[in-house]
């Protein structure tokens, strides 16, 4: 398997209001950049927009690193996302879970494209540098 590493990263100017999300893919000695953006959209759905992007980017199954600093990404892709989809898409307090959308199609590329993934939380904006990476990225894409 294809050892990969993603940097991913979300940024909104307003929350709501435009977005942007970047991530930086690395294998072998290659690199990838990938940002785009929504002109009304949420910080939270930015995160999940760039780890969907860059998994959705990988040809074949891989090892896959992913480095980011959304614990609500995180800690909803390895721990909420059983309890959510066996309640019908419900939180614990029978709420809709927001950004479902998202989590749907995060939930398909992380189960059924036969990849091993591991996840990293890194603290934001302390100098990591596929971290600052994948915040340029995501500002980048921000519309402006």
């Amino acid at each position: 398997m294809t050892e990969v590493t993603i940097y991913t990263d979300g940024a909104c100017k307003g929350n709501p209001g435009p977005g942007g999300w970047g991530a930086l893919l690395r294998a072998g000695g290659t690199e990838k950049e990938l940002c785009g953006g929504e002109s009304l959209t949420t910080n939270n759905r930015m995160e999940l927009r760039a780890v969907i992007e860059a998994l959705a980017a990988l040809k074949r199954p891989c090892h896959v690193h992913v480095y980011l600093d959304s614990e609500y990404v995180r800690k909803g892709i390895t721990e909420w996302l059983p309890g959510w989809k066996a309640k019908g898409w419900k939180t614990a307090s029978k709420q809709p879970v927001k950004n479902a959308d998202l989590w749907r199609q995060l939930d398909e590329l992380v189960h059924t494209r036969g990849h091993r993934i591991e996840w990293h939380w890194v603290r934001g904006h302390t100098g990591d540098p596929g971290n600052e990476r994948a915040d340029a990225l995501a500002n980048r894409g921000v519309p402006r």
